[in-house]
C-alpha cells in the first residue's frame, strides 16, 4: 500500500480521537504575472527571456545614482485590462511605494510596488473545478488587490567555486501581483484557479504565462482549523513553478499540518518551498519576527491618474479605462457558455476544450468546414483520442506534429466510415512521427481502410461464432452481454478493421435466426 495512503489513514485515526468537529483547510494565493511588454516597468531595457547575462540592464535597473524611473504606459494598460476582465474596481488614483528589504540581487535595496493604493481592488473570479472523479463544480474567489511592481534580479550560485554571481536581466521586469482572498479549500481548487487565470491572461495577451520561464509564479498560504474556530496559523509555500505542483504542494502541506496536529504538535508560521522531486514541502525560514519593510511613498513617481469617465478616449496624458474596456475579448467562461448553446456540448466537454486553446481552435475549424459531421463526433475524437494520446506521450497538444487539415481528414473519414476509431488512433501516432505524410497515403500504406463489404463481414461473423461457442451458448440463454465477446473475436479476425456497426447487426441476425 502507498506510503502516503497509510500515513493519511494513520492521521485520520489520530484526528478521530480529538473532540469531534470537522477539520477545514483554508488556502489563499498570491500570483505574480510578468506583463507582456518589450521593455521593463521603469526603464527601456529589453525583457527577452534567455538573453545573455546582464545584457538587458539599463542604468536605472543597476541603481546608478542620478537615474530616475519612467512608468511604462503599456504595463499600466495591461494591468487595467486584466483588472477589468477579473471584475475589479479600477482606482482613479493609485500610488507607488518603496518596499525596503535586502536581497543581493536587488540593487536599490527596495522594490517599487503599490502596497497602499493599488491599481485595482475588489475583483471576483468564478471558475470550474474538475475533481479526480470527473465531477464538475464552480468555485468563486475574491481578488483583493491587483498591483504593479518591479521584479528583482537573479542570484547564480557556483557550488564548486563557492561564490555567487548576480544577473540583473530580470531586475525591473514588470509584474502584476494578484492577491486572492483565502476562499479556497483544496489543492485542486487552487490549481483550477490558476488554470483559469492563465486562460484569461493569454486571451488578453497581458502575460505569456510560461511558468517554465518564470513568467507566472504562485505563492500559497495554507492553514487548517476546526469548524467554528478562528483560522489557524498559516504557512506560505513560495514560488510554485507549475500547475501540477500547485495541486500537489498544497495537498501535501494540508496533510502535513493535519499530521502535526494529530501528533500533538503545533503549526509554525513559516515559509516553505516545494521539493518537486521528492513531492514534499521543505522549511526555508520562520516568520516569527515580523519584517519591517519600511513602506514609504516613491518620491520619484507622481500618483497615477486614470480617466474613469464612460465613453472617454485615451490621450497622451491620461489612459481611459472605458476605451480599454472595449478591447476586452471573449473570456473563457463566455466561450464555455457559447459552446454549450451553439454546439450542444455538455459542460465538461466545453471546459476541457476551453482549457486547451489549440484543441478549441481545432474544434471550431473542423465544425466550420465539416458542418455535416455531428459536433459530438469531433469533440469526442479530439478529447478522447488526440488529447489522450498527447497525455500518454507526455506531449503538449501544441507540440504534437499534426495539422488542423490532418485532423479534419481523420474526422471526415470517421464520419463517412472510411476508417474506424482504431484506425483513427493509429493515424494520430503515424502523423506525429511522420509530419509530412498525408492521411490518404497513410491509410493506403498501412491498409487502414474500414471493411464494410457485407459478404466479408458475414464470413468474419461465421468464423467468430465457430471460435466462441461458449459466448454463443450464453447469448442464446439470454445473456445479451455475451455478444461483446463475439464482436471482439470479429475485431481480432479482421485486424480491427471491420465496421463494428455492421458486425453487430450481422451477428444479431445470425444468432437470433439460429435461436429460432
Amino acid at each position: 500500500m502507498n506510503y502516503l495512503i497509510v500515513r493519511r489513514l494513520s492521521t485520520q485515526l489520530k484526528l478521530a480521537q480529538i473532540p469531534k468537529r470537522k477539520w477545514k483547510s483554508v488556502v489563499g494565493l498570491e500570483v505574480h504575472a510578468q506583463v507582456s511588454s518589450a521593455s521593463k516597468l521603469f526603464s527601456g531595457s529589453g525583457t527577452s527571456f534567455g538573453a545573455a547575462l546582464n545584457t538587458s540592464v539599463a542604468f536605472f535597473d543597476a541603481s546608478i545614482p542620478g537615474t530616475l524611473p519612467v512608468l511604462n504606459r503599456k504595463c499600466v494598460e495591461s494591468g487595467i485590462k486584466t483588472a477589468l476582465a477579473l471584475g475589479c474596481q479600477v482606482n482613479e488614483v493609485s500610488m507607488f511605494d518603496r518596499k525596503h528589504y535586502f536581497y543581493a540581487d536587488l540593487p536599490n535595496g527596495y522594490q517599487i510596488t503599490q502596497q497602499r493604493a493599488a491599481l485595482a481592488n475588489n475583483g471576483k473570479m468564478s471558475f470550474p473545478v474538475i475533481t479526480p472523479g470527473k465531477k464538475v463544480y464552480y468555485k468563486s474567489v475574491q481578488l483583493l488587490q491587483l498591483q504593479l511592481e518591479q521584479d528583482s534580479g537573479k542570484s547564480l550560485h557556483d557550488e564548486q567555486l563557492k561564490r555567487s554571481l548576480v544577473d540583473l536581466n530580470r531586475a525591473g521586469l514588470p509584474l502584476m501581483e494578484l492577491v486572492f482572498a483565502p476562499d479556497l479549500e483544496t489543492g485542486e481548487e487552487a490549481a483550477s484557479l490558476v488554470k483559469e487565470l492563465m486562460l484569461i491572461l493569454r486571451r488578453l495577451q497581458t502575460c505569456s504565462c510560461k511558468m517554465e520561464e518564470g513568467a507566472l509564479r504562485v505563492d500559497a498560504n495554507i492553514s487548517i482549523h476546526q469548524e467554528g474556530d478562528p483560522l489557524g496559523v498559516r504557512t506560505e509555500v513560495k514560488n510554485i513553478g507549475s500547475v501540477r505542483s500547485i495541486s500537489q504542494a498544497i495537498t501535501y502541506e494540508i496533510h502535513r499540518q493535519l499530521d502535526t496536529v494529530a501528533e500533538g504538535g503545533a503549526i509554525t508560521n513559516e515559509t516553505r518551498s516545494w521539493d518537486a522531486e521528492n513531492r514534499r514541502t521543505v522549511a526555508m525560514r520562520d516568520k516569527e519576527v515580523l519584517q519591517d519593510y519600511r513602506f514609504m511613498p516613491e518620491p520619484n513617481l507622481p500618483p497615477l491618474h486614470l480617466n474613469l469617465k464612460p465613453g472617454s478616449k485615451s490621450t497622451e496624458e491620461l489612459v481611459s479605462v472605458a476605451a480599454l474596456s472595449e478591447e476586452i475579448p471573449e473570456l473563457p467562461e463566455d466561450t464555455r457558455q457559447r459552446l454549450v448553446e451553439q454546439y450542444q456540448l455538455n459542460a465538461e466537454t466545453a471546459i476541457i476544450l476551453v482549457n486547451e486553446p489549440i484543441l478549441l481552435a481545432y474544434f471550431v475549424n473542423i465544425t466550420r468546414d465539416l458542418s455535416e459531421v455531428p459536433t459530438k463526433v469531433t469533440s469526442n475524437f479530439l478529447i478522447n483520442d488526440l488529447l489522450t494520446y498527447c497525455h500518454k506521450s507526455n506531449l503538449n497538444v501544441e507540440d504534437c506534429s499534426i495539422t488542423a487539415n490532418d485532423l479534419k481528414s481523420i474526422v471526415k473519414g470517421l464520419h463517412t466510415e472510411q476508417i474506424n476509431l482504431q484506425a483513427a488512433r493509429q493515424l494520430i501516432q503515424l502523423l506525429h512521427t511522420s509530419p509530412t505524410a498525408k492521411v490518404k497515403e497513410l491509410i493506403e500504406q498501412h491498409s487502414l481502410e474500414q471493411i464494410c463489404d457485407l459478404e466479408t463481414i458475414e464470413a468474419y461473423c461465421q468464423q467468430a461464432i465457430v471460435n466462441q461457442p461458449k459466448a454463443v451458448q450464453q447469448y442464446h440463454k439470454g445473456k445479451a452481454k455475451a455478444l461483446f465477446a463475439i464482436v471482439g473475436e470479429v475485431a481480432k479476425i479482421s485486424g480491427q478493421k471491420a465496421n463494428m456497426k455492421s458486425v453487430v447487426a450481422c451477428l444479431e441476425q445470425m444468432l437470433n435466426s439460429a435461436k429460432k
